[in-house]
């Protein structure tokens, strides 16, 4: 439960009940919702319990054994343990809306990750991911390594330059007292 309550609910920050909801994305019902990193599954999951039909593809295998178990009881959410270029190359499934939360899109290079992406979206798809933003400490313990921090301005142009559309990159602020926000890109497939 979280401080509202909730059994589930979608988490675009590293803070707990923390930003925006899943109204980011527009309504859920009736779509297939593709979510590269989805470790525990707890996003992709809420996502689920208002309708959608949800796939999570994860590197790590443990993530995908906790997520099957956690959330054996939801029948429209499955999970894959795939390094998100190779599952993208593989599959044949087209998505309505893929979601990274700190996830495949902040560790691939986009030069290679958003064409696929975009070749698995449904036409006017939605797109969104979140990070930390551009020369953030990452604070969280092991959260060193490879990742690809981009302005607001350049996520612009990468998305559009790989068939995305109606771009926007916003700061959603720490909670008081906390040192570091989170960036939130949305974009909409061609």
């Amino acid at each position: 439960m979280n401080a509202s309550g909730d059994a589930t609910w979608l988490n675009w920050t590293q803070y707990a009940d923390h930003g925006p909801n899943e109204s980011v994305l527009g309504s859920v019902a009736g779509r297939r919702v593709l979510e590269l990193g989805s470790g525990s599954g707890s996003n992709l999951a809420h996502l689920v319990t208002l309708g959608a039909s949800g796939l999570g593809v994860d590197v790590a295998p443990a993530r995908e054994a906790v997520a099957r178990e956690r959330w054996a009881d939801l029948a429209s959410l499955e999970f894959r343990t795939a390094e998100a270029t190779a599952f993208l190359s593989e599959t044949d499934e087209t998505f309505d809306i893929v979601l990274s939360i700190f996830g495949a899109v902040w560790f691939v290079d986009p030069h290679t990750l958003l064409p696929l992406i975009r070749s698995r979206m449904s036409s006017g798809g939605t797109l969104a991911f979140s990070h930390l933003p551009v020369g953030s400490q990452d604070v969280r313990p092991g959260g060193a390594g490879l990742r690809h921090d981009h302005s607001p301005a350049a996520w612009e142009r990468l998305l559009t330059s790989h068939g995305f559309a109606a771009v926007s990159a916003s700061l959603i602020d720490p909670p008081q007292g906390r040192p570091v926000g989170t960036m939130l890109v949305h974009a909409l497939a061609r």
